[in-house]
């Protein structure tokens, strides 16, 4: 093996590990959130722990591909892994809420470079061909890091505390640092650091608002005025930032990118299936603990064959990549993940449990071709000088078709919860809400249990039927990429 191989090699698993460390992040706080919020006191604020991350992610995501493309990725990458790991420690520090909270904010900046900035350089060191094949691996950190997460958390919190699930990433991240601080080899040269400033703020201003906007939509019972004045807010600001963007010299988003009609419905259906896969992932262990009475541990592992079907699916999208064109690949992947979420809107409440593992299996064979397939379309349609611009713009279209699909969700099963509740007056939210939960589900009386379930089910049905319609949608956008219709 030649040292170019070598260090391909050595920059690919420091790639992995840090997109691991990302990954088990989420998970593993909210194995320790119930262990936190005992020992903060601040159970009203436990929800902004999740959502300021997620708020700063996707706020510096596109401002970390335009400083990548001008300035390498290798000190970008090293810059987002510092501030990461500074937030981490930050927040194992933090003995307040809302200092958790902050520092959380810290460490959702750090992580917004993480995953584009992970597929940029895979772009750069690996040709189209093998392309998939790694991301695929890299890909598979998802998959291990719900399996870990659980496991790795629950111990931390029992035997240590919970401010070492923060710590962890101390160790973890200087590792992936050296790695890529010796490893990478970049042989462009940097240019000059040009911020468009004004472009930048109103960006950030509309993804604010955007996102912000989610978050109340989210809630269990949405303030609609806020939500009006963050999506005039969201619309004003971008409205704005576009006609500056054609305008200025060195737009932080190039929008020529999205002239590319490829490029838009790749991106597109990246965002749509991201939405219903974070539906997927979140609700299906609701189904598990609240309807079959199953603990958090088989709950959460009635997913695992979707994560690891996932890698086999890059796997696949590395073969047909050469051999068809984007659209066709799509159309072929999408009828997977169709299969899996015709199944969920069909299968009744009492199904069985091992009855989901080979629909997880299946929709996580659509989840990799699809996924993997957009990101690195997205990166072929682009020029040399926006790959990193074009797979943040990637990265951030999953982020918010996520973020607006989980909001969304919950607003359908929190209504269909309540209409259910209504009409039946011998039961109350609080009893949902302990049905959900194995270990105080035991409390109800048996006599209200079957109706209780029959509530939640009309709600995960709605949901999964919403699910389905979403990859019909996502059908239809795909239909809009003509460029290839002699190939297909």
């Amino acid at each position: 093996m030649s040292n170019r191989q070598t260090n391909v090699l050595l920059v690919t698993v420091a790639i992995f590990i840090a997109t691991f460390m990302s990954a088990i992040e989420g998970t593993i706080v909210s194995t320790a959130m119930p262990t936190i919020v005992g020992d903060l006191q601040g159970v009203s604020l436990m929800n902004w722990v999740f959502s300021i991350f997620l708020l700063t992610n996707a706020i510096a995501t596109p401002l970390y591909g335009k400083v990548a493309d001008m300035l390498g990725r290798k000190r970008v990458f090293l810059f987002g892994l510092t501030v990461f790991v500074a937030g981490s420690v930050l927040s194992g520090l933090s003995t307040s809420m809302a200092s958790l909270i902050l520092w959380r904010a810290v460490q959702g900046i750090g992580a917004g470079s993480i995953m584009p900035i992970s597929f940029t350089i895979i772009a750069d060191i690996y040709p189209v061909e093998k392309r998939a094949k790694v991301m695929g691996f890299n890909g598979s950190a998802w998959g291990i890091a719900s399996i870990v997460a659980p496991l790795l958390g629950g111990f931390i919190v029992d035997h240590l505390t919970w401010h070492w699930i923060f710590f962890i990433n101390l160790p973890v991240g200087l590792l992936a640092f050296a790695m890529i601080a010796i490893f990478l080899k970049e042989t462009r040269v940097p240019g000059k650091l040009v911020i468009d400033w004004l472009g930048s703020i109103l960006l950030t201003i509309g993804l604010l608002a955007l996102m912000y906007g989610f978050q109340v939509l989210g809630e269990a019972t949405p303030n609609w005025a806020i939500f009006a004045l963050c999506l005039i807010v969201a619309v004003l600001a971008m409205t704005v930032f576009i006609w500056h963007e054609k305008r200025t010299a060195n737009p932080i988003i190039p929008l020529f990118l999205f002239s590319n009609r490829t490029f838009v419905t790749q991106n597109l259906v990246a965002a749509v299936v991201s939405g219903y896969l974070m539906g997927f992932e979140v609700y299906l262990p609701t189904w598990m603990q609240g309807l079959l009475g199953l603990p958090a541990s088989m709950a959460g592992f009635v997913v695992t064959p979707s994560s690891i079907l996932w890698i086999f699916g890059s796997f696949l999208a590395g073969r047909l990549i050469a051999e068809w064109s984007p659209r066709k690949i799509i159309n072929f992947s999408l009828l997977y993940i169709l299969i899996g979420s015709l199944a969920m809107a069909l299968v009744p409440g009492n199904t069985a449990y091992w009855w989901f593992y080979p629909i997880a299996a299946i929709s996580g064979v659509g989840f990799g071709i699809t996924i993997t397939t957009t990101t690195v379309t997205a990166q072929s349609e682009a020029t040399p000088e926006t790959i990193g611009v074009a797979t943040s713009i990637n990265t951030l279209g999953r982020t918010l078709g996520q973020t607006l699909m989980i909001s969304v969700f919950g607003i359908v099963m929190n209504q269909s919860m309540a209409r259910g509740v209504a009409q039946n007056g011998h039961v109350s939210m609080e009893m949902m809400n302990q049905l959900i939960n194995p270990k105080t589900a035991v409390n109800l009386p048996n006599s209200l249990v079957p109706q209780l379930r029959d509530i939640l089910y009309s709600g995960l049905h709605s949901i999964f039927i919403g699910g389905l319609a979403l990859i019909l949608i996502a059908y239809m956008v795909n239909a809009f990429d003509r460029r290839h219709k002699l190939e297909d």
